[in-house]
């Protein structure tokens, strides 16, 4: 089969040719037909001190079913996120990390719905969110920020703004839903709001505490660091919450599976609707990895095997 692999910090990347892997004791050989590119794993191959495997959100066909109790069968399709070598024709996904894929869901849906959806309903459940507040979210034109301009507004937001890299992006993310969408480097972010859901982090973070009001709450869960004075939040009564999807995979398998439930039904109902920037052959995904790093993305970035 074909693997994307790369050698040294920053790339290239590369195809090489591998064995089919097995499945092992609680995991699932799938064939991916779709495989999504995540701002983190980007970040990874241009930072991290050793190369790791290209791992990211698959969905596909299982093919073989390792040892130990499962809820999935051959034939059947899934998705969820793979820790190992997903940029590849053939992945292996653990069970616990695996949804079935309704019918009426495409493989490009499956990937663009169920792990960017689950970090995105996750952070706004992280902001206690009442019914007739307000909502900022940042990367609004994200693989995430696009379904929590969604969702915020699903679970009763008053108003939802939207905040983006360019002007550009700002029609895409009006059709979302947004009332307002504002960006980055604005001098004024509007009417402060209730609460903010932060996909970028870094140097954001100021103005982003800065647009919440008094008593409001900041969800991060960006990979992008950062840090907030402790008086600008003491001055407001503001907070700072932390979020880590990972954390709650591991440690509230249950909440982890209402969430993905609660993701079906939406989209199902037509409520919830994930939308793909573009989609990349497996030997273009330098190009793929190319998009996010450039924020040029309208939704999420795909690989086809």
């Amino acid at each position: 089969m074909r693997r994307v692999r790369y050698e040294h910090t920053g790339g290239p990347l590369f195809l090489e040719d591998v064995p089919v892997p097995t499945a092992g004791r609680g995991e699932l050989l799938v064939r991916g037909e779709a495989i999504g590119v995540t701002l983190p794993v980007v970040r990874k191959v241009t930072e991290a001190a050793e190369p790791i495997p290209l791992g990211g959100e698959i969905a596909g066909e299982v093919v073989a079913v390792g040892e130990g109790p499962t809820r999935f069968r051959t034939g059947d399709r899934v998705t969820g996120l793979c820790f190992g070598h997903a940029y590849a024709d053939y992945a292996l996904l653990h069970e616990a990390m695996a949804s079935p894929v309704p019918e009426s869901a495409s493989a490009a849906d499956a990937v663009a719905l169920v792990r960017s959806g689950l970090v995105a309903l996750g952070a706004l459940t992280a902001a206690r969110p009442a019914p007739g507040e307000s909502a900022l979210v940042t990367g609004a034109a994200g693989g995430v920020g696009h379904l929590a301009v969604q969702l915020a507004g699903l679970r009763g937001a008053s108003r939802v703004v939207g905040a983006v890299s360019a002007p550009g992006k700002a029609e895409f993310v009006r059709g979302l839903g947004a009332d307002e969408v504002i960006t980055y480097g604005a001098d004024n972010w509007g009417t402060p709001v209730d609460y903010v859901l932060d996909a970028v982090g870094g140097d954001l973070l100021t103005p982003a505490v800065a647009a919440l009001a008094p008593g409001g709450r900041l969800v991060a869960y960006s990979s992008g660091g950062g840090s907030v004075q402790a008086y600008d939040l003491l001055a407001g009564a503001k907070s700072v919450i932390g979020f880590q999807m990972a954390r709650i995979a591991r440690g509230e398998p249950e909440l982890y599976e209402r969430w993905r439930q609660e993701l079906w039904r939406l989209f199902t109902d037509g409520a919830l609707k994930p939308a793909v920037h573009g989609e990349f052959a497996l030997e273009d995904s330098a190009k793929a990895h190319e998009v996010i790093e450039s924020r040029g993305n309208l939704g999420k970035v795909i690989l086809r095997p």
